[in-house]
């Protein structure tokens, strides 16, 4: 089965979904409601199921030219410097640390160029049998179906989803910053820093930078301040290098202030001719670093049952069958992790749980098949000639 499908966000969900549907033979029209394409944001990581899904994309190769090895979840530490665990490198799995950037123009320089519409914000989604019409930026687009990829704020979910539950607050904040490491001292090949009820974590993301995030509880979302950067000195300024070091080192007008929002669980992705795909569908605490990965299993898996089940329902019955209790799991999972770290109290019963876990334990648990989540395996794209 081939067709055309419209895909509404120019992020790294919806250039995933649009890449996806080029090797399997479909047609995409990407709106974009943004002048440009580009991604905000700052730095990520990705565990081993993602990288498998960048694989079967056919882009895991240039993701990993523009990505370095982190050892964050292996390196867990104390404000003081010291190390709860400890990376052993080759002894351990490291993920890819990316900037987001890097990783959208893996993705951007993938998908045909005329597939891609900017300055089309969607007003209108209407569907009428076998024909889904979208409005956006003033023109109609019809499609054999369309793919909401537009965020946690998603305006397909606004439209066709009513009843949805609107982003949770989770009561807690983050600073965010990309520096030049020239001249930061201290262990920069990922780290994962707990303490005060707060928590600094460290991801190098290649080209001499390294992206940070510090995150702390906050009682009220939107809470601001004059110079964020020196509000984040004044929570981790005294922790072990490179802590300070890369706050000192990031630019002032580069600290990005995030809240932190989940999506309550949906009861379904689907709703006729139209899906919805990664932080439209379960936007989720950062805590598992699992959000884009779970958004590239998503354009994976669309796109396997598009190509092999016999219509667009049954296919998008099937992709709701089997990402939504995968996302929601991941999700919970995470807003608990959050929730531990949030406090000072969770904090010393994490450590003194970590501290209690041998090293060779420690080093299979976070194995490439030492959790279910990192486990995943992604069904096979049946790659054929696009259809233009």
């Amino acid at each position: 089965m081939t067709g055309h499908a419209i895909v509404v966000g120019g992020g790294i969900g919806g250039l995933a979904t649009a890449l996806a549907l080029h090797r399997i033979g479909w047609r995409a029209t990407v709106l974009e409601r943004a002048p440009g394409l580009g991604e905000v944001g700052a730095g990520m990581s990705q565990a081993p199921n993602a990288l498998r899904a960048l694989a079967e994309l056919g882009v895991e190769a240039e993701a990993r030219a523009v990505g370095v090895p982190t050892y964050s979840t292996s390196n867990l530490r104390r404000p003081d410097g010291r190390y709860l665990q400890r990376a052993r490198p080759g002894d351990t799995t490291p993920l890819l640390g990316l900037h987001r950037a890097d990783l959208h123009r893996v993705l951007l320089d993938a998908v045909p160029g005329d597939w891609l519409h900017t300055d089309a914000a969607v007003t209108d989604v209407r569907q009428d049998g076998d024909q889904v019409t979208v409005t956006a930026g003033g023109t109609e687009y019809q499609a054999d179906l369309v793919v909401g990829a537009d965020g946690i704020r998603s305006a397909v979910r606004t439209r066709l989803w009513p009843d949805a539950a609107s982003p949770r607050y989770l009561g807690r904040t983050a600073w965010l910053g990309v520096a030049d490491v020239t001249g930061v001292t201290g262990d920069l090949t990922g780290s994962v820093t707990m303490g005060k009820g707060d928590l600094f974590l460290i991801h190098p993301v290649s080209r001499g930078r390294a992206y940070w995030a510090l995150l702390t509880s906050e009682r009220t979302a939107g809470v601001r301040y004059d110079d964020e950067k020196r509000t984040a000195l004044a929570l981790a300024g005294d922790w072990h290098e490179p802590v300070p070091g890369l706050i000192r080192a990031t630019p002032d007008q580069a600290v990005i202030r995030t809240d932190i929002h989940e999506l309550p669980p949906l009861s379904t992705y689907v709703r006729g001719r139209v899906a919805l795909l990664g932080d439209a569908a379960h936007a989720m605490s950062p805590d598992r670093g699992q959000g884009a990965g779970h958004t590239l299993e998503d354009a994976v898996v669309l796109a396997h049952a598009l190509a092999t089940e016999p219509t667009v329902d049954a296919a998008l019955g099937r992709y709701d069958a089997e990402r939504r209790p995968r996302d929601q799991a991941t999700a919970r999972g995470a807003r608990i992790d959050g929730a531990r770290t949030a406090s000072r109290a969770g904090q010393r019963v994490l450590a003194a749980m970590v501290r209690l876990v041998p090293a060779a334990l420690w080093r299979k648990g976070i194995a490439p098949d030492g959790n279910p989540t990192w486990r995943w395996e992604p069904p096979k794209l049946p790659v054929v000639p696009p259809a233009r």
